[in-house]
């Protein structure tokens, strides 16, 4: 997958796809072959930093105590610890997960935020995790440049099916900074699979609201089914 044929998807996405009120997100949709999620070593699942934001503003929550004065400069929510117990109200703990994207917990607090928080983060994917740099220890000097970084962080997984869906921008983007994005999804996704690009089935983008356009065959057309009705004699 080259430049000019990524380029050439992302035109042919935006001009095909409906208009709307909204900025409508690119998704790009990977679909694997060959791929045993039954074992460990086949899973795919990784953060990435994208070389330019999703169009979107990542809102994050910051689960700390004797940091809460760098995070109040970083981010958009600092809960402090004294605060966990007010989160034990599930209706509470929904209302702030499912307003965040992110969620950063000093390194040393991470047992009481999954007793506090787990049951609630972890079913919607939300837990602080280390691999996207949010476990932060007390001497971090500066919690700024980790949120300028989440700002342009996805998350690169396969599900309960061997597909992997992608937010990689939105209609308000330049078309050179989309494709930039796709890129780099599937550059740095190739080496994490056993056979490279044989271990990959299709590649689709489409708009929240339009049709999927599968690269190296174009727009798919969904097949109608044929409802036969049963004749009673």
């Amino acid at each position: 997958m080259n430049t000019k044929e990524i380029l050439e998807a992302v035109k042919a996405v935006r001009e095909k796809g409906p208009k709307r009120k909204f900025k409508q997100t690119f998704d790009l949709a990977i679909r694997l072959k060959g791929v045993d999620l039954k074992k460990q070593d086949q899973k795919i699942d990784f953060y990435l930093t994208l070389p330019h934001t999703i169009g979107k503003k990542m809102k994050v929550c910051a689960l700390v105590d004797k940091l809460s004065g760098k995070a109040k400069e970083a981010f958009d929510t600092v809960v402090i610890k004294d605060d966990f117990a007010k989160y034990k109200d599930k209706k509470k703990c929904k209302k702030l997960v499912n307003g965040h994207d992110f969620f950063v917990a000093q390194a040393d607090l991470m047992g009481v935020v999954a007793g506090s928080f787990g049951k609630v983060l972890g079913p919607r994917g939300k837990m602080p995790n280390p691999k996207a740099g949010c476990v932060v220890p007390q001497s971090i000097p500066d919690l700024k440049p980790l949120n300028v970084k989440l700002q342009k962080t996805v998350k690169v997984a396969t599900r309960n099916e061997t597909s992997i869906k992608v937010p990689i921008g939105n209609e308000g983007m330049k078309d050179e900074d989309l494709v930039d994005n796709i890129d780099a999804v599937y550059s740095n996704l190739l080496p994490k699979l056993a056979q490279g690009d044989q271990n990959i089935k299709t590649i689709s983008l489409k708009l929240t609201m339009g049709p999927f356009y599968k690269f190296g065959e174009g727009f798919k057309v969904e097949e109608k089914k044929v409802v036969k009705k049963e004749i009673k004699k």
